[in-house]
């Protein structure tokens, strides 16, 4: 959808509505989807029905179709199938009729209950199935675990980790990216536990080398990042546990500001920059050290372009007009070339086993659960993310080149997190109806009386206030970014002939 953009701010307008529409249709897939697998075991067991809403709250609409209310509810944040002859349900589905209606067994309950989960599982087959056909688009972070940069000051650096170092495991675990769910670097420093993190890494000519990483090394981190008031602190996330580096990426050229060196110079989008000066750069922040290494000189880039090598030079400046001293942090001026990376670098679609897919999806939702419950872990509730979140990640997955099949692969891990989550045993949730199914059996009484009602919505007030608390957090990453202090970088180049007369006017 690239070319709704040439329209101008119609276009613009017109591209956001369909990227809108098409976030609603996937995410609103999900519950219905689910929520049919209670609607049609409970038609198998011969439960009575009153509603399927998707969404919860007052109704923005409804029609009752052979005695079955559909609607669509005014809060965005799941659905559900009201089923009176189940646990008492009122906190999140409204009133239910009182007429009285045949019991039903702990088999009945526990079935229907497990049948959301288990479509939400297929639906994650399916879309792991459609991944395995069409491919994966995989940027060059998720495919090796050399160092590409190390961030100066960072507690790598201290430590003696160099862009090259191909890492072989973090805390004691093999490692098979450098960024990914499961298996990758980045995942293990996030998850580590320990005073400090331990790195294995194989040097180029030196072998196999040991490192002991202090996460909390960073250089006046408090004083960086600034106080943060209780305001903020609604919005904001906690920090997750990062040493500096970052997964080796041959930048790629997103793209090139008007009147630029690099515009000038002839660069152009998806331009792949490969050596400066016969320098191999081994991430996007290469180019600017070795720019301000050399300054004052010409760089001649090697650049794969459509698969042909060429040599461009390039003389970088600073820019005509800018805000450089009031929004970085060094308070200088550096020249540039003018362009934007692309933030993935190249990616090459990859073909993915629905068994991978659905095991990795599994194994890193169970590694996450049990993170959030280990009391040396920083990862908290705070750090997940509710339909907000869910619904903003995949507005930027359609917004890709490549967005369709990135929307099928993370539709996979959606809906197996789906899946898990409402397994869990807690009350109002599906986990919750199978373990008092289960204790129905066992007791041969089903639980009743005012005590469950309060049980049932304490369990959905708690619901709703963990919703609100992550939407918080969702709403706090919409105001994330460079800026620095409130200020965002301004860069503005002139063109050669305002350039020549702004010099013949001085």
């Amino acid at each position: 959808m690239a070319w709704l953009s040439s329209l101008g701010t119609f276009g613009e307008i017109l591209r956001f509505i369909i990227l809108i529409l098409e976030v609603i249709l996937v995410f609103n897939l999900m519950i219905v989807v689910h929520e049919w697998g209670h609607f049609l075991a409970a038609r198998w067991r011969g439960l009575k029905i009153e509603k399927f809403y998707i969404w919860f709250g007052k109704p923005l609409w409804k029609k009752t179709i052979n005695g079955v209310e559909y609607g669509l509810g005014s809060i965005p944040a799941g659905g559900f199938v009201a089923l009176p002859q189940m646990a008492p349900m009122g906190g999140l589905e409204g009133e239910t009729s009182t007429e009285s209606l045949p019991p039903i067994t702990p088999l009945d309950k526990a079935i229907v209950a497990f049948a959301g989960p288990l479509f939400s599982f297929l639906l994650a087959c399916l879309f792991a199935t459609a991944v395995w056909m069409v491919g994966k688009p995989q940027s060059e972070a998720h495919t090796t675990t050399i160092v590409g940069h190390v961030e100066k000051g960072s507690p790598a650096e201290k430590v003696g980790i160099l862009p090259g170092d191909k890492i072989l495991q973090v805390d004691g675990q093999p490692v098979k990216r450098f960024e990914g769910l499961v298996d990758s670097v980045r995942w293990g420093m996030v998850a580590s536990e320990g005073d400090t993190i331990a790195f294995e890494v194989e040097r180029p000519g030196q072998g196999v080398m040991k490192f002991n990483v202090d996460p909390k090394a960073w250089p006046k981190s408090e004083e960086k990042a600034g106080p943060v008031s209780w305001w903020q602190s609604i919005f904001k996330r906690p920090g997750l546990r990062d040493v500096g580096l970052q997964g080796q990426m041959t930048p790629m050229v997103g793209g090139v500001a008007p009147n630029s060196p690099a515009d000038e110079a002839g660069i152009k989008a998806d331009d792949l920059v490969l050596r400066a000066d016969g320098l191999q750069l081994r991430s996007m922040g290469d180019l600017g050290d070795y720019i301000k290494a050399n300054l004052g000189k010409t760089i001649t880039l090697d650049i794969e372009r459509a698969g042909k090598l060429i040599q461009l030079p390039v003389t970088p400046r600073i820019p005509d007009e800018n805000n450089m001293k009031e929004a970085l942090d060094d308070k200088q001026e550096y020249p540039m070339i003018g362009v934007a990376w692309d933030v993935e670098g190249k990616r090459m679609p990859i073909t993915i086993t629905p068994w991978e897919q659905i095991s990795d999806a599994v194994r890193h939702m169970g590694n996450l659960v049990s993170k959030l419950f280990s009391p040396k872990s920083d990862l908290s509730p705070a750090h997940m993310s509710g339909p907000v979140g869910v619904g903003r990640l995949y507005y930027k997955l359609f917004q890709h080149p490549d967005g369709w099949r990135l929307v099928l692969w993370f539709s996979v891990v959606f809906n197996i997190n789906l899946a898990i989550l409402n397994m869990m045993p807690f009350p109002v949730l599906d986990g919750g109806h199978i373990t008092m199914a289960a204790a129905e059996a066992i007791r041969r009484k089903p639980p009743q009386g005012r005590i469950l009602e309060y049980v049932q919505t304490a369990c959905a007030l708690a619901l709703f206030g963990f919703i609100i608390f992550v939407t918080l957090k969702d709403t706090g990453d919409f105001f994330g970014g460079p800026a620095k202090d409130g200020k965002t970088l301004k860069i503005i180049w002139k063109s050669k002939e305002d350039r020549a007369k702004t010099a013949h006017g001085s």
